[in-house]
């Protein structure tokens, strides 16, 4: 299965796994899981290490592409298509990387690994990585996305 990863969870994976539950790290260094970083994440971590919110043992671009590497992750950039479901988006959450990596999901119809309860109040597929309890989800009136369009170029080449 293939998955989107939050950003603070991809954190966590790579400098202190503990932070996750035993179900995340398993999928994360499964061979049958392929973990997915979205770009939106490298840009929240390049802008975090830029203002002093986030310090990383080397330069950003050497820290992101080694543990991605020591993963065997893909990345995912950012389309039109993704950036404009945002403005479709209930504010659960007033993060702007956030909304986006929830929108991504939805396009790409791929699960997203997080420990942000307001994330998991969206209409996505979740898979819990905190330690504690999952939240409880509201149920959907309908799990039914409307399609993108056009399509995204990742879904149309599968």
């Amino acid at each position: 299965m293939r998955f989107l990863i939050d950003t603070h969870c991809w954190l966590w994976a790579v400098r202190t796994p503990d932070r996750l539950s035993r179900k995340a790290i398993a999928m994360i260094e499964s061979a049958d899981h392929k973990v997915v970083l979205s770009v939106v994440s490298t840009l929240e971590i390049a802008i975090k290490v830029s203002i002093g919110k986030l310090q990383l043992p080397e330069p950003a671009d050497d820290f992101v592409y080694s543990q991605m590497a020591v993963l065997s992750m893909t990345s995912l950039p950012v389309y039109l298509t993704h950036s404009l479901r945002v403005s479709e988006l209930p504010l659960h959450h007033r993060d702007p990387f956030d909304r986006l990596l929830v929108a991504q999901s939805q396009i790409e119809r791929m699960p997203l690994m997080t420990a942000d309860e307001a994330i998991a109040e969206y209409d996505i597929d979740i898979i819990w990585a905190g330690r504690g309890k999952a939240p409880r989800r509201k149920p959907s009136p309908s799990r039914r996305i409307r399609p993108p369009w056009p399509r995204s170029p990742i879904r149309a080449r599968n």
